[in-house]
């Protein structure tokens, strides 16, 4: 249906896209609501630390793999019918992941729900686009990024409140109701569209297969490199090679053949290419913030789920009142100003972080986190202006494919690299201040004397090892506190970057809007 022409949506039209926000809101969800929540899901199913985490990377794996196929599917079997079959078994999934009983279970049916919720997130940019004119796009891309940045951040929230005062199998089971009214509104508002299945017999399968191992192998090695050691596993060894072999393989078919199943060809428009490297740094902040901040409150502040989710919450609820003002200053002001702005403040909140202290807490993190939601409010909108502004209609499929790839492709890298630099620093840090403490400073003497006068009834040699123990906890704290401090500082210095790489982008006329080139 082509409403571009129209001044305003219909009520049915509107029902659509709202069906459409509504699916990529639980899918986006259901990445980040078992963080908070892992350690109970692991006692649930008798599961060890390591194992554990493949309850998250199953999911995101199939998602980051099905997200870019999205596009040609949804020409395959008609947008209406993908995306209403996908519902169905996101929904199923999900009641099954509720049930699941063995880790093995778990992580099938998280492989289940990560193909099917992948699709719902970049099918609902077609939908907007092709359900809203001109005028109103705006509009529904904010409601766009309300969904990809809010979701996230209230994932934790949601799964630890529902964990602490129900049970774990919850965070699953609440997607029962939003998914049966996803699949009516669906149903009501979107109208059939022709489905051409010749093009399973002439699709890209090679390259469709060459992506999925490329991918795959990459998520797990971002994934699983920090508890695996990295090269010292032999599992990260040849998962990296599958990458190397995989991804040139995917490259250089698909800039070769004439019908590739997604367009990489669009990354030669100026515009694209340049939201592309946002997005991945955009991913990078969002789910790297949503890893090392509820890792801090956890393992450094002892704090339990609910706790760390009402932190983590004012990432997102201030985003509710901001980002319906957004699409208005996206009609009178650059676009691209709007997004340097959201990238600074983004960074700037993060800089706020990196002084942190051991006693850090919810006084401490509050206005961070409000700045951290104004910042993600001024980038998501005008971000998705930019990327699809010149995009040609029957196009946009890969194009939301290839970019929320990216974005999703960039909180991996986010999570893996902040692990790796997380450890790094750790022992960077202990080292120094191992070297700088001698037995026989004044503070290590105090910390002797103190300890021996208050076992000295008992054992004076055990006074000394307490003593001993209480300064090496102390510094093991110290260098946690400063690891958390410089990971935060990297993201700051990231965010900055980007709001200078913004600039590389054509600017889209004032009152423009994504794909408005293409009518």
């Amino acid at each position: 249906m082509n409403t571009q022409t129209a001044e305003k949506a219909t009520t049915k039209q509107w029902i659509a896209v709202l069906g459409s926000l509504l699916g990529a809101f639980m899918a986006i969800l259901d990445i980040s609501i078992t963080n908070a929540s892992l350690q109970d899901i692991q006692g649930g199913l008798s599961a060890t630390l390591d194992e554990g985490a493949w309850i998250s990377t199953a999911y995101l794996v199939a998602e980051i793999i099905v997200i870019p196929l999205t596009g040609f599917f949804s020409r395959v079997f008609s947008l209406k019918k993908y995306l209403l079959w996908n519902s169905v078994i996101f929904l199923i999934s999900s009641l099954l992941c509720g049930t699941a009983r063995s880790l093995e279970a778990m992580i099938f049916y998280r492989v289940i729900q990560g193909f099917s919720g992948g699709v719902l997130i970049p099918i609902c940019i077609t939908v907007i686009m092709s359900h809203l004119p001109k005028s109103q796009q705006p509009l529904g891309l904010a409601l766009f990024g309300l969904t990809t940045t809010f979701a996230p951040c209230i994932g934790p929230t949601v799964g630890g409140w529902l964990t602490v005062n129900y049970s774990w199998p919850l965070i699953f089971f609440i997607n029962l109701i939003p998914g049966i009214l996803l699949i009516g509104l669906v149903s009501k508002g979107m109208e059939e569209s022709p489905a051409d299945h010749s093009l399973l017999k002439k699709g890209d399968w090679f390259g469709i297969g060459a992506m999925a191992l490329a991918l795959g192998s990459f998520t797990v090695i971002l994934e699983e490199g920090v508890r695996k050691d990295w090269f010292g596993s032999n599992l990260i060894v040849t998962l990296s090679w599958i990458f190397l072999i995989s991804i040139g393989v995917f490259l250089f078919h698909e800039l070769r053949t004439a019908n590739p199943f997604i367009n990489l060809r669009l990354l030669k428009r100026r515009n694209f290419l340049v939201s592309t490297v946002l997005a991945v740094i955009f991913g990078y902040g969002i789910y790297g913030l949503i890893f090392i901040l509820p890792f801090f409150l956890a393992s450094v502040r002892r704090m339990d789920a609910q706790q760390i989710g009402q932190i983590i919450m004012w990432q997102g609820l201030p985003q509710v009142l901001i980002l319906p003002i957004i699409p208005m200053l996206v009609k009178k002001f650059d676009s691209r100003g709007l997004l340097a702005i959201g990238f600074l403040l983004y960074g700037t909140s993060s800089l706020l972080n990196s002084t942190l202290t051991h006693d850090w807490a919810y006084d401490q993190f509050f206005w961070s986190q409000i700045i951290r939601a104004f910042g993600t409010s001024f980038v998501i909108t005008p971000l998705n202006t930019i990327a699809y502004f010149g995009i040609e209609p029957k196009e946009l499929g890969s194009a939301a494919g290839l970019n929320n790839m990216m974005r999703n492709l960039g909180g991996s890298v986010g999570i893996g690299s902040l692990g790796a630099l997380l450890d790094h620093r750790y022992h960077l840090h202990f080292t120094r201040l191992a070297e700088a403490t001698s037995r026989y400073s004044s503070v290590v003497q105090e910390q002797l004397v103190s300890r021996q006068a208050l076992l000295s009834d008992h054992s004076p040699v055990a006074g000394v090892k307490q003593a001993v123990a209480t300064i090496y906890g102390s510094m093991t704290k110290e260098a946690y506190v400063m690891s958390f401090a410089d990971c935060f500082f990297w993201i700051a210095v990231l965010f900055y970057i980007g709001a200078f790489l913004v600039f590389f982008a054509r600017r889209p006329d004032a009152g423009s809007n994504a794909g408005s080139a293409a009518h």
